[in-house]
């Protein structure tokens, strides 16, 4: 696939070459011989990124060999093995991130946005995630009907002068974005202290929905997928509640799996069917670990076995926080017929989130290539972009939230210069080879230490297969379709993309 990149050089750069006059090995006192020039064109393009930064998205070609395959080290593309069918990859448009995009010069942040999301002139990131009212990187706190009665709903100012315009201008390079919606939290009004003694709970953290509101909070996802649709935006898909089981976030509300499935059954679902919305319904969105909760284990599961709650659901979401991806496996396996999304993951100081060379690999092992490898067929980790303030923090974020996350994207204070962080390699790997409508095909043959991997076949009938190396060692193999074949280097802790017709 002859797709065109752009590669930002003026930002999304993780710092200056400093050249040495003193020390310049080109001067005519040491002539070196000419650089050979790389292939502009190939059989198969190749990109690749090593935890050094020595190759940062680097595009290179390789060519189908035209001897017999006798290579021992061949990775054998199995076509006729189908598994989950990819709806995409991409990041979080929170309002901090499209706080800080607004703030960079308008030519800075187009650069940035076609690089990131044209499927033609860059790595083509696919599908977002946006809250419903605020998240915990928001500029406030506020929900889309703060004043009492579903009458009452409206837009708020961060939804109208941040996000939507983000959006719009994203839609402009990639029309076929596709966008989550998510709350954090209902109207407080909607609020109270439990279930059992339903007294008023006017708090933007904790408390759990009022049953008696079921209808009107199902009516406030329809009236807020209808306002984005007034503004130009579909939404494609939209979760109950986020991590449900957190109680403790800036901007959150409890929500055990009975009561997201009596919502679910008597609010949201009968809500969205009657407004003729075919907007995609993901249960739970949380960790893999149900927060240890024994009562909530299998979350999502345990509301499948509701045959009316189930009638609205396209499966579940899942974050990373706590627990084993391997869950994504036992999910699927009790219910085959329902999907899976990965939803959100951080990188931050706690996880050494600036390191590409402690990050780029783990990352793509445990989110990229993990759970698609274990049957989610979208990958979104969180902020696209989070921005520096005075005390080397980065967000806004909101009292309560997160301030020690990172950014896919890092950018510094006066707005100039970006950098680019694991998750932001991770999707662009995913995403540049890897189309929407794309299926996963099956793979046989060698494996090594360290080496993981996951293939597909793309609309256009093109494969494409994304390669990890976590080892201290570049390890060679042979990538075979059945009609072509070519050798391959995945370099030592790297992350490489190939796709061929």
């Amino acid at each position: 696939m002859n797709r065109k990149h752009v590669i930002l050089t003026t930002i999304l750069t993780a710092g200056a070459m400093l050249l040495s006059c003193a020390d310049d090995k080109n001067s005519p006192e040491t002539p070196q011989p000419p650089t050979p020039e790389k292939p502009s064109t190939g059989d198969v393009r190749v990109l690749t990124t090593t935890a050094n930064r020595s190759k940062d998205l680097d595009e290179s070609w390789i060519n189908f060999s035209t001897k017999d395959n006798m290579s021992p080290s061949t990775i054998r593309l199995v076509p006729s093995t189908e598994f989950q069918t990819m709806d995409g990859f991409g990041a979080a448009i929170t309002g901090s991130t499209c706080y800080n995009l607004m703030r960079m010069k308008p030519a800075d942040r187009k650069e940035f946005l076609t690089t990131t999301f044209s499927p033609d002139n860059g790595y083509g990131f696919s599908y977002v995630r946006i809250s419903i009212g605020c998240s915990d990187f928001s500029l406030s706190e506020f929900t889309c009907c703060d004043k009492e009665g579903i009458e009452n709903f409206a837009l708020s100012s961060e939804d109208k002068d941040y996000v939507i315009p983000i959006l719009k201008e994203i839609l402009a390079i990639n029309p076929d974005l596709k966008i989550m919606g998510t709350p954090w939290t209902a109207p407080r009004w909607m609020k109270v202290n439990n279930l059992k003694d339903l007294k008023p709970y006017n708090s933007w953290t904790s408390g759990q929905l009022n049953p008696k509101y079921y209808a009107d909070y199902g009516e406030y996802f329809v009236k807020w997928i209808q306002a984005m649709k007034d503004n130009g935006i579909d939404i494609y898909s939209v979760t109950p509640q986020n991590e449900p089981l957190n109680r403790g976030n800036s901007a959150s509300m409890y929500m055990g799996w009975e009561e997201e499935r009596d919502f679910v059954k008597n609010g949201l679902g009968p809500a969205l069917e009657r407004a003729g919305l075919d907007t995609k319904v993901y249960a739970f969105d949380h960790n893999y670990n149900y927060d240890n909760m024994p009562d909530q284990k299998s979350y999502p599961t345990k509301i499948y076995q509701d045959s009316e709650a189930a009638q609205y659901l396209d499966g579940a979401a899942y974050h990373n926080y706590g627990g084993d991806k391997d869950e994504l496996t036992v999910v699927h396996n009790a219910t085959p017929g329902m999907d899976l999304v990965f939803t959100e993951t951080s990188i931050g100081t706690w996880n050494d989130g600036q390191n590409l060379g402690s990050r780029l690999t783990d990352d793509m092992e445990q989110v990229a290539l993990g759970t698609v490898n274990r049957w989610c067929k979208g990958v979104i980790v969180w902020n696209l972009v989070l921005g520096e303030d005075e005390d080397g923090k980065y967000g806004p974020y909101r009292p309560g939230g997160c301030s020690t996350c990172f950014g896919a994207v890092d950018i510094n204070r006066d707005y100039t210069r970006m950098t680019k962080n694991s998750h932001y390699y991770i999707i662009a790997h995913m995403a540049s080879v890897v189309q929407p409508d794309a299926v996963r095909i099956g793979t046989q043959g060698f494996t090594a230490k360290g080496l993981t991997y996951t293939a597909f076949k793309n609309p256009d009938n093109s494969y494409a297969i994304v390669m990890s190396n976590s080892s201290s060692n570049d390890i060679k193999a042979t990538v075979d379709d059945g009609s072509h074949h070519f050798p391959v280097t995945v370099p030592a802790r790297s992350a490489v993309s190939l796709n061929w017709k």
